[in-house]
């Protein structure tokens, strides 16, 4: 996994300005800590930073080929699954490689197949091709938006990156906020195109944006598609058992250590089962795959159930990691740590946002930096709960008839920041929420004659597959590759996302309950207490002491910049929040504070200019 960034003009000539590319590239330093690299031309300049996964020595970017005035350069981020097909493939047609690495063959594919290599390509991805001879750039993201890509217009050129913090390296972009900008944040509405930041979009998932001297074209080579499901129940289950087998196989490949995020649920306990079995099969009956869990020192004895957490995660990890035969590890954070003011500006610096979840993000980051000392790759669970119907709102009668996003009834107001009165009634996010929800619903591809549960069901699984889960891959993109390490997430896997998308409500939940069809698929790999244990979201900490923290952090918050905070935040809500015993500070609650205090820090990270 990488980190990627570029610019092109054709009113300057960026080899005369090597800096700008070099600031560029040095912002994403985080994503790629082993290698340095750019490649500057008369219309092009273009960066990377290497985190080493596959072929260490030969992947080196950015990846050139052909003579200079034909030259085609790639920086390339993610990993492509079916490279080695593709490289038989492209060899047949006489092309030669010099690495084992899957960026030569994307930089060969693009040089066969041109814009129609998105067809071919299988995995997580972002990737820029500049066509010298075309004076051209493609810039190419995953189907389900696994990895990020942000670009922004500026005069007579283009501005891309991994992160929004590389287009502000870049002395044509500024970090500037409108209000449409804080509508696509605060809304909590997970779009895939606008950003927070004034400008910048990102390539949508499934994806391709093309820019020369013509100017900017966009292109989707891939959308969910609704298709007839003739399978019966035990052919489905057969179907998605094999998808996932093949999904988890084709993602185990690493020069590098590898292991697995097992917070013993359903999801991540069935995954690593068949991690494991596949790398007894490559290494031997003794191979064990390493797992990972989180837990907070105070859980088993402060553990307090909420909206989104039903029992403590430690013991069922623990108990799936011995039924599977993981070399299992619990990292315990101490939840007074999680108040580190380093911690949480790293946390924001990476996110590019005020909307996180605290504690949640922080420890994550925790995690992973653990984790990292270890490993370099880890294989995640997430997707599950939006392809098998995880989520309450599947199984609620109020989410199913109600008009608006479903996540929003689960978290209800709380979750929301408080707005200034004068913000808010510039924002009119209810308004705003209402016209994009009936935007959401009318690209939901449908069946003929699909009954009413059926379609309904096909709405929800639509929403939470191009929203929901954006803000869940965001989240664990960002916070991992901050600390160096690469997430891959086989639920992912767009052939088993296409098939599971049209399986019928009725099959889906054949015996009552979320996720039937992977419960099935798991019967065997995972002990009986996590097949039936309901859906736990990750664990937050329950420390009357990390409240009391975080209540005199997010006071002295909004007393920062001078008022800044106070101009963008309905105190008279907070105040609330402030004055209960900390002891008593409720999730929503809790979730405003933590909200503020991200604001102040991101503020303070970031300086954006806000344009209201």
């Amino acid at each position: 996994m990488c980190g990627i960034t570029g610019w092109v003009s054709f009113r300057d000539t960026p080899r005369h300005h090597p800096e700008v590319i070099e600031r560029m590239t040095s912002t994403l330093a985080r994503r790629g800590p082993d290698a340095y690299g750019v490649w500057t031309g008369t219309h092009a300049a273009i960066g990377h930073r290497r985190l080493a996964v596959i072929d260490l020595d030969g992947g080196v970017q950015p990846m050139t080929a052909g003579p200079a005035e034909r030259e085609t350069v790639l920086s390339y981020s993610g990993e492509i699954y079916n490279h080695h097909a593709l490289r038989a493939e492209l060899r047949g047609a006489g092309h030669d490689f010099r690495t084992r690495s899957d960026t030569e063959v994307v930089l060969r594919a693009y040089q066969e197949w041109g814009d129609a290599l998105t067809e071919r390509l299988e995995g997580m991805y972002a990737f820029a091709v500049w066509d010298e001879r075309a004076r051209r750039l493609l810039l190419v993201r995953d189907r389900l938006g696994v990895k990020p890509l942000y670009y922004a217009a500026m005069p007579g050129g283009l501005v891309f990156g991994s992160e929004p913090k590389a287009l502000f390296a870049h002395p044509s972009v500024r970090p500037r906020v409108d209000a449409d900008g804080l509508r696509e944040a605060y809304s909590l509405l997970f779009s895939t195109g606008p950003t927070l930041w004034a400008g910048v979009r990102e390539v949508r998932p499934g994806g391709t944006v093309a820019f020369d001297r013509d100017g900017l074209t966009e292109r989707l080579y891939w959308q969910l598609e609704a298709r007839p499901h003739p399978d019966s129940l035990d052919a489905t289950v057969e179907e998605v058992r094999q998808r996932l087998d093949r999904a988890a196989r084709s993602q185990l490949e690493a020069d590098v250590p590898r292991c697995t995020l097992l917070s013993g649920g359903l999801d991540s306990t069935v995954l690593t089962a068949l991690l494991a079995d596949e790398l007894r099969l490559q290494d031997g009956p003794e191979a064990r795959i390493r797992s990972y869990a989180v837990d907070y020192s105070d859980q088993a004895e402060q553990f307090t159930g909420d909206v989104l957490r039903t029992g403590h995660d430690t013991p069922y990890a623990e108990e799936a990691g011995a039924f599977i035969g993981t070399e299992h590890a619990t990292v315990v954070l101490d939840p007074v740590e999680l108040l580190d003011p380093g911690h949480r500006r790293a946390v924001v610096a990476a996110r590019d946002s005020p909307i996180g979840v605290g504690d949640m993000d922080t420890s994550l980051y925790l995690l992973f930096g653990e984790i990292a000392r270890h490993s370099t790759v880890a294989l995640s669970g997430e997707a599950a709960d939006e392809l098998f119907g995880g989520y309450p709102w599947f199984h609620s009668p109020k989410a199913l008839t109600a008009r608006t996003f479903p996540w929003l009834l689960v978290t209800g107001d709380d979750a929301a920041m408080p707005l200034h009165p004068d913000l808010a009634a510039t924002l009119r996010i209810g308004e705003f929420q209402r016209d994009t929800y009936r935007d959401a619903l009318a690209a939901v591809p449908h069946l003929d004659g699909e009954p009413a549960v059926h379609r309904r069901q096909r709405e929800m699984q639509h929403l939470s597959l191009t929203r929901w889960l954006r803000q869940l891959l965001h989240r664990k993109d960002r916070l991992s590759m901050a600390q160096g390490l690469e997430v891959r997430v086989p639920y992912c896997d767009h052939r088993l996302v296409e098939y599971a998308f049209n399986v019928p409500w009725d099959l889906q939940s054949h015996d009552g309950r979320e996720k039937s069809l992977l419960r099935d698929v798991g019967t065997g790999l995972a002990p009986d207490s996590v097949l039936h244990r309901p859906k736990n979201h990750y664990p937050a900490t329950h420390h009357p002491a990390y409240n009391r923290g975080l209540q005199d952090m997010a006071r002295d918050a909004l007393g920062a910049h001078g008022g800044r905070v106070r101009d963008l935040v309905d105190e008279t809500a907070i105040k609330p929040c402030l004055d209960v015993l900390p002891e008593q500070l409720e999730w929503g609650m809790r979730l405003r504070l933590e909200r503020v205090v991200d604001l102040a820090l991101w503020l303070d990270v970031h300086r954006p200019e806000l344009a209201l």
